[in-house]
């Protein structure tokens, strides 16, 4: 019971560490509009990168895969995009982060929106 106790602390540690150790900033690129986002995105953790972005719009229960163009991440939507944006990451190490609302619908191209943990 102990042991197990032990392990499970550990484990959260881990899952914690690797969060806290994650850094993300979105900037808003030029290309975007009322339904279109375009972002370079700067994931900062140790020998990791990103594999997959996704975006849920305010009041959606749907995903949305980003697709990625050189060093740029962009999705397109048939109707405006409704903010504040949540965005998921997968990095190729196997991390999945989640940050809700962090990209208003009033968004600026050209400035960076970094998540709050």
């Amino acid at each position: 019971m102990v042991l197990s106790r032990i392990l499970a602390m550990a484990v959260l540690a881990a899952l914690i560490g690797g969060v806290m150790c994650t850094s993300v900033d979105l900037t808003v690129e030029k290309g975007s509009d009322a339904k279109k986002l375009v972002l370079k995105i700067k994931y900062t953790r140790a020998g990791d990168s990103l594999a997959e972005v996704e975006l849920r719009q305010h009041g959606s229960e749907d995903w949305e895969p980003f697709t990625k163009k050189g060093d740029l991440w962009e999705v397109k939507s048939s109707k405006p995009l409704s903010g504040p944006m949540n965005f998921r990451f997968l990095s190729k190490g196997g991390m999945k982060n989640v940050y809700d609302e962090v990209i208003p619908t009033a968004f600026k191209v050209g400035k960076t929106y970094t998540p709050e943990y």
